[in-house]
């Protein structure tokens, strides 16, 4: 189970090279190999470990002819095959479409399940699901959230004073200890487009949301305006003003409460979504490009240089309330502050504090905290964090209703078995007394009298 045999002949005796491996290959686990033959020499190589070879004899043939079919994990007459799952197979640089041939072959089905197949869908937000030998991995890299499962939102307070400023690097630089660092904070710098998404509370009005300037006096900015509304801000030609966008789906913005902002771009056209709202569309007259952005601000901007009279009043202001899961494409400005400081091209003034106010449930104070353990066999998803979500709601609630529930059917048995006995009694006292109702078909079920006689004559009281 250690080792892997490259095997062939051609005209000159059987050869082979032979991989050793310090751990089973029948772990589960996905193993690669390359084997390849010249006239010069035979190599093999197994994962990562050194490469082993084999000379090819001084003398004899060199040329390898085949021609009959090419099997794979088996041959037609051998009754014990592989069992396992095969990918990525390249024969002489060409990749062989082994689905397409698993379809028609019996005993083998196209695709490899794992874990991801079953769970992938647990990684939510963007997460993407990585195979891991006892499970899986959700990989929030990409994800403005964090967390096992990348459901936690990243959120913090803001202060008048409170800057984040997140810096874009030129592509020379993104070269540089690239491996070192999150693959989410780094960005193009001349766009075409944007996806901009964020969640934000407060009660400030202006108040600006996000900025992001340009090296040639370009920029975009999002921005709650004097009547509380949504407006975006695209200066994409220098020479020109600024487009304002603005958005009438949404009444009031700075009540205080959790809202969410999605923007996209493409070109000239602009889609706004303010919360569960419709989509608003606009078209933009510039050429369409934003060259050259130099840096993405929230909070207070330090450097309005660049922006008109009245939005750099607006910045010099700062912003008061809170931001949660900020992305700009693929970048994730907020998670880079708050996880990744000291990696990260990010400058942070002021208090930045990281809180829940970014939850919906921190709307409501009386809101239980949700709290939801999954298990699996290894007890953790391959990140070392325990399967934690947030999923407990109302449970005191819903014991109380089955408590409830539970006492009025025990109450209710407990009134049908009294009725039923006092019944027994009085038809055993009839029958000693010489009545016998089955004679008098009009015969009442009870009387005054039979109440009287009962409670003389069974002065005794039974509770079930």
């Amino acid at each position: 189970s250690t080792r892997v045999v490259f095997s062939f002949d051609v005209g000159n005796g059987p050869l082979e090279v032979q991989v050793e491996s310090t751990v089973p290959l029948n772990d589960n686990r996905w193993h690669r190999i390359r084997a390849e033959r010249n006239i010069k020499e035979a190599s093999l190589q197994l994962d990562n470990l050194p490469v082993a070879a084999q000379e090819a004899p001084a003398d004899g043939h060199v040329h390898l002819q085949l021609n009959s079919q090419l099997f794979i994990g088996g041959t037609a007459s051998r009754q014990r095959g592989f069992r396992g799952c095969i990918r990525s197979l390249q024969l002489n640089g060409i990749t062989l479409d082994l689905e397409e041939r698993a379809k028609i072959t019996p005993g083998v089905r196209p695709g490899c399940p794992g874990h991801c197949s079953s769970y992938g869908s647990l990684c939510r937000n963007q997460g993407h699901c990585v195979e891991r030998a006892r499970g899986f991995h959700c990989d929030c890299s990409l994800s403005a959230y964090t967390g096992v499962f990348c459901h936690t939102e990243l959120s913090a307070s803001f202060k008048s004073g409170t800057s984040v400023r997140y810096t874009f690097k030129e592509p020379y630089e993104l070269t540089r200890n690239s491996s070192a660092l999150p693959s989410s904070i780094y960005s193009d710098t001349t766009l075409r487009g944007e996806n901009v998404s964020l969640n934000f509370r407060t009660a400030q009005s202006p108040a600006l949301l996000l900025y992001v300037s340009s090296y040639y006096r370009e920029y975009m900015a999002v921005l709650i305006n004097k009547h509380d509304k949504l407006e975006v801000r695209y200066k994409l030609e220098g020479n020109r003003d600024a487009e304002v966008l603005r958005s009438s789906s949404a009444k009031n913005l700075a009540n205080g409460q959790l809202h969410s902002i999605t923007i996209r771009r493409l070109t000239h056209t602009v889609s706004v979504q303010v919360d569960q709202n419709a989509k608003e569309d606009f078209n933009l007259t510039s050429d369409g490009e934003f060259n050259a952005i130099k840096s993405l601000v929230l909070g207070r901007v330090h450097e309005p240089d660049d922006l008109d009279s009245q939005l750099a009043r607006l910045a010099s202001l700062g912003f008061t309330g809170c931001l949660s899961v900020v992305q700009f494409n693929s970048i994730n400005p907020l998670k880079a502050a708050l996880l990744h400081p000291d990696t990260s091209p990010i400058i942070i003034t002021g208090p930045l504090v990281q809180s829940s106010c970014g939850s919906a449930a921190s709307a409501n104070p009386y809101a239980a905290e949700n709290k939801h353990h999954i298990t699996d066999q290894s007890g953790s998803v391959g990140s070392g964090q325990p399967l934690v979500n947030a999923i407990r709601t109302d449970s005191a609630l819903i014991g109380g209703v089955i408590a409830v529930v539970i006492f009025v059917i025990l109450t209710g048995l407990a009134i049908t078995g009294r009725y039923l006995y006092q019944r027994k009694d009085t038809c055993r006292n009839q029958e000693g007394n010489g009545v016998k109702q089955e004679d008098s078909p009009d015969f009442p079920f009870s009387n005054q009298t039979d109440s009287q006689n009962l409670s003389t004559e069974n002065p005794k009281e039974y509770f079930i």
